[in-house]
């Protein structure tokens, strides 16, 4: 039985999975070894060190998700963990958190700091895929079906932007509407939900209004971020600053790039270049192929999950795959989106590459479930059909 579960997994997504995180690692180090040093006063392979070992936390998630039965966290009791413990996070994060980047949303004990924000999309994805699964039978009643979760959703959204968080619930937002529209649910009540979206935004913002937090949520250095990509270029030392720099890497790189640890806006030009913007300097270094190889395999990963959902017949497993091959795509698009400054500067990582200890093992954790989803479907199709071959040879 083990041999035949281990030779079910898809191993060419599993080499592309670790090719990618290891891309990343070196990326990291490169982009990051400048700043380490003038900006944070560490060691020139500080952030390095530290994404090596989410990497190796997030291998061991990997393997342990990719052999647990995803049909597990289906269980209304893993559900109500998962929420209870996200919320906490969460609330937490309000009252004792670190501010970084304009936004309150880390939880800092002694050397390890969490980004609650990371363990609350996966759960989302497996809470909204559990509902709409479990509930077929009556998915289009509006009572039962339809307004709990998108209370939870929206309650859970609420205290993100108490942080704020804007590219977090843009892509919760995002990751949830995918869910639905595949989940089943008729047109009339797709519309409903719409309606019901656009009423919790209002008391959202009357709430903050209410609370008194409507100006530290929408504070002019937090629009700025939002209006600086308009028109970079007026205002290049302020808002525009990061997004023009971004534009000088990409620029310089070419075709060829200009050599890997080469690169000269990370040495204090580019702010971010671990992280948000750390394509620009792929870009700069590895040029328009070092581009395409990074993005080749984030499309393979994608397509692959997409894939999944399609072949999975179970409507859990289905939405699961679904929901987290959209949230990997959202990410990619709004990340590259604000290095091209074709949407706004959000603070949105690129999977697997940019630096980031909650990211990268969450996503891992997440990458593992996805795997055992593909195992399952593979397994019970190949040695399903031999069951029935043998039954019918004996029969004969």
């Amino acid at each position: 039985m083990f041999k035949k579960i281990l030779k079910c997994y898809d191993y060419k997504f599993i080499v592309a999975l670790v090719i990618l995180s290891l891309i990343g690692l070196v990326m990291v180090y490169s982009a990051s070894m400048v700043t380490a040093v003038t900006r944070y006063g560490v060691e020139g392979d500080y952030f390095y060190q530290k994404q090596k070992l989410a990497l190796i936390a997030g291998f061991i998630f990997f393997c342990v998700t990719a052999f647990i039965p995803y049909k597990i966290y289906q269980e209304k009791r893993v559900l109500k963990i998962l929420l209870v413990t996200v919320i906490t996070l969460l609330a937490l994060v309000l009252v004792f958190g670190h501010t970084a980047g304009n936004a309150q949303s880390w939880l800092v004990l002694g050397p390890i700091r969490i980004q609650p924000l990371e363990l609350t999309k996966l759960t989302i994805i497996v809470y909204v895929a559990a509902v709409f699964a479990n509930k077929q039978e009556y998915i289009n009643d509006l009572k039962r079906s339809i307004i709990p979760p998108i209370v939870v959703v929206f309650f859970i959204c609420f205290l993100i932007a108490m942080q704020p968080d804007y590219g977090g619930i843009l892509l919760i937002l995002g990751i949830v509407a995918a869910i639905v529209l595949c989940s089943g649910i008729s047109k009339k009540s797709m519309l409903k939900i719409a309606l019901l979206g656009v009423a919790g935004v209002v008391v959202m913002l009357l709430v903050l209004l209410v609370t008194g937090h409507i100006a530290t949520v929408f504070s002019p250095v937090r629009l700025a971020r939002f209006t600086g990509f308009l028109h970079p270029f007026e205002n290049q030392q302020g808002d525009g600053y990061q997004l023009v720099n971004s534009y000088l890497a990409i620029g310089t790189g070419g075709l060829q790039g200009q050599g890997l640890g080469q690169g000269v806006q990370k040495a204090g030009y580019l702010p971010e270049s671990h992280t948000d913007f750390i394509m620009a300097v792929i870009a700069e270094e590895l040029g328009f192929w070092g581009v395409l190889i990074v993005l080749g395999i984030l499309f393979f990963i994608i397509v692959k999950g997409l894939i999944i959902a399609k072949k999975c017949k179970e409507p859990f497993g289905a939405l699961l795959a679904i929901g987290i091959s959209v949230m990997v795509g959202i990410q990619v698009f709004v990340n590259l989106g604000a290095v091209t400054g074709i949407l706004p500067i959000t603070g949105v990582t690129l999977p697997f590459v940019s630096y980031g200890g909650s990211s990268l093992t969450l996503l891992m954790l997440a990458m593992g479930v996805l795997t055992n989803i593909s195992m399952l479907n593979k397994f019970q199709e190949k040695y399903k059909n031999e069951s029935v071959k043998q039954t019918k040879l004996k029969s004969v």
